[in-house]
């Protein structure tokens, strides 16, 4: 299944989906150095983003978040590329700055986790793994 998003940071990447229905804050949701996240009560608690295609519906909270999406970027700890509904300022700055792909606009619904997803430029390409 092919799906077409707005492109926030251009570039190529491909990896397990780990999806989440509800926002993503970096500063104090998710551990850094590891990429757990540390969220308590999110549907993606004790999961780990790194490596993966982060499928979410949009970021929240601090403006530091932008840094620790940075930090697990240089430390290996960042997911492969992020894919948002509707992209918010914090996570956009992040992933630019640390060259993360990031695609918004997408309807998140038809991606599951576990999925094998690809992206490049503005497309996403999804293989399923259980139909």
């Amino acid at each position: 299944m092919e799906l077409t998003g707005r492109v926030i940071k251009r570039g190529t990447a491909a990896g397990r989906a780990l999806v989440s229905s509800e926002p993503i804050g970096f500063l104090g949701g998710v551990d850094p150095d590891t990429g757990v996240i540390t969220e308590k009560g999110h549907p993606l608690e004790g999961e780990c983003v790194t490596g993966t295609v982060l499928c979410f519906p949009t970021g929240k909270g601090s403006t530091v978040g932008s840094y620790t999406i940075y930090w697990m970027k240089k430390v290996g700890a960042a997911p492969a590329a992020i894919l948002n509904a509707e992209s918010e300022t914090i996570v956009a700055v992040g992933a630019i700055i640390s060259d993360i792909p990031m695609l918004d606009r997408l309807d998140l619904s038809r991606i599951t986790t576990g999925d094998w997803v690809e992206v490049e430029g503005p497309t996403v390409e999804v293989r399923k793994t259980a139909e």
